[in-house]
């Protein structure tokens, strides 16, 4: 992002590799290390690594999150639950806690939260309840960190075209979703904003609306 030094992380090495492949014809540093955020140990050795390289840390970007199948409460198992609520939600917890450490004023949080932070999705329980909790993890921040002159904000993207909806609805309309650059250039707008000011939550949706 305008020529940003970049840390990757993933759970999945192959794409991490991947991935890094593809950005090295960039001109910047990139840092791509495996990480299970949901575990504590495996964040803390992320941001080991983080420090050795770059020292300070600009921008977070809070993008990992899984959903799962379409389930009633009363079916839904507690396991797929717990897995839920400890990605989305413990894990930007984690993430977040160890990037303060390296972050200084002038610094910005993008917490990806998905539209069903503010809304209901029947079927999406754990989903929702990791999404809405999210939010007020978001905005908590927010408030406690306008005095360090960290920016946070809440991204709310509507249906866009990722991996996520193999799990959460394989038969989703694809041509009616945004792509991930459209919401990605909407972050990068928001981030380069003037120090001054600030997009708190950046809801953007899909012009064809409701799937």
């Amino acid at each position: 992002m305008q020529g940003c030094n970049l840390i990757l992380t993933a759970r999945d090495e192959s794409a991490l590799a991947r991935v890094s492949r593809e950005l090295a014809r960039a001109k910047i540093q990139v840092l791509a290390h495996p990480c299970d955020v949901r575990d504590p140990h495996s964040v803390d050795a992320l941001f080991r690594s983080a420090r050795q390289q770059f020292k300070r840390l600009d921008i977070l970007i809070n993008n990992a999150g899984i959903a799962h199948a379409n389930l009633p409460v009363e079916k839904l198992p507690f396991p797929v639950w717990k897995n839920v609520l400890e990605t989305n939600l413990d894990g930007m917890f984690l993430v977040t806690q160890a990037a303060l450490a390296i972050m200084k004023r002038g610094g910005t949080i993008v917490n990806n939260l998905s539209i069903a932070a503010t809304r209901v999705f029947a079927g999406s329980a754990a989903y929702n309840a990791s999404k809405h909790a999210a939010l007020g993890l978001t905005n908590t921040l927010r408030e406690e960190l306008r005095q360090k002159g960290i920016r946070v904000i809440g991204l709310l993207p509507g249906a866009t075209d990722t991996d996520i909806w193999t799990t959460l609805w394989p038969q989703a309309s694809r041509r009616k979703m945004m792509s991930p650059g459209t919401v990605a250039q909407a972050v990068v707008q928001g981030i380069l904003l003037p120090a001054n000011a600030t997009v708190e939550t950046l809801e953007i949706l899909p012009t064809a609306g409701t799937l």
